[in-house]
């Protein structure tokens, strides 16, 4: 990944181009969520951090990882993230 690249305070996928970017309920981009997660100012995913983490443990091919290292990874990050940051 570039550096400097934002990344989605929800999911944490890398947002490097405009399409990537969510949008807020005025229809600007947002700067904080990516498009799978936020449209028109909602989170598009309404379960728990334990569900976004199975979740993505789930897409862990498309990641190129196994399903427990995607599992591993959205444990240590998620958690830091503005979504789900406590």
């Amino acid at each position: 990944m570039a550096p400097n690249v934002p990344i989605c305070q929800s999911c944490s996928m890398p947002m490097a181009k405009p399409g990537d970017f969510g949008t807020n309920a005025d229809g600007s981009k947002s700067r904080d969520y990516c498009t799978f997660c936020y449209q028109r100012g909602r989170f598009t995913f309404q379960g728990t951090l334990d569900q976004m983490i199975e979740r993505l443990a789930s897409m862990s091919g498309a990641m190129g990882m196994t399903e427990e290292q995607a599992r591993a990874t959205a444990r240590t990050v998620l958690p830091k993230l503005k979504r789900w940051k406590k």
